[in-house]
């Protein structure tokens, strides 16, 4: 079955040229907050093109079930990663404790200091060594000069190893798409789909 043959949960626009990238992806309504949320990061918080990594993905298997998580936006602040971004549609509230996570543990070497979980219209930061709120709203994502300051609180520093299968298994319980059927979706190429 080839990727095109996969029913698609969301309304499919066509195409749509990626802010930061230029790729060519599929245009949803999804996509289009992303989009929204890359343009507020270049043209309002000042940050550059070059500082920020689209679509970076964590890969877990715990208990027979394969989840992809997904980081929307991967952001360094000279060479070293400040921020990720978390997008997704609905309450933001439940993502908040997935996307500490992932921060944790993109890097094997390294917990990356601030997460932000936003569903394109509000958006709740996060320093990521406690889980404490740092603010509020899309307008509180730092922009890069508050992020200079930041980094200083919250350096980019080493997450124990001994946690990070706990960390693992929050993203892939948390993450897990549920399909209409009512079980996780069965993707093909997946090792356990």
């Amino acid at each position: 079955m080839a990727a095109k043959d996969i029913p698609s949960h969301h309304l499919i626009y066509g195409k749509c040229k990626d802010f930061i990238t230029g790729e060519e992806l599929v245009d949803t309504d999804d996509e289009r907050f992303r989009q929204k949320i890359a343009r507020l990061l270049v043209n309002e918080k000042g940050w550059s093109k070059k500082e920020i990594v689209p679509r970076q993905k964590i890969e877990t298997l715990f208990s027979g079930t394969y989840v992809t998580s997904r980081v929307d936006f991967l952001v360094y602040l000279d060479k070293q990663p400040f921020m990720i971004i978390r997008y997704g549609p609905g309450s933001i509230v439940t993502r908040q404790r997935p996307a500490i996570a992932a921060a944790r543990v993109l890097f094997t070497d390294t917990r990356i200091p601030v997460a932000v979980v936003t569903n394109g219209t509000d958006a709740v930061i996060l320093e990521t060594g406690h889980g404490k709120e740092l603010g509020k709203g899309l307008e509180a994502i730092p922009s890069r000069k508050e992020a200079q300051d930041l980094i200083l609180q919250f350096p980019p520093e080493p997450f124990p190893q001994e946690k990070r299968e706990r960390e693992l298994r929050i993203l892939n319980a948390c993450d897990v798409e549920v399909c209409c059927t009512g079980g996780p979706c069965a993707l093909p190429g997946a090792r356990e789909g």
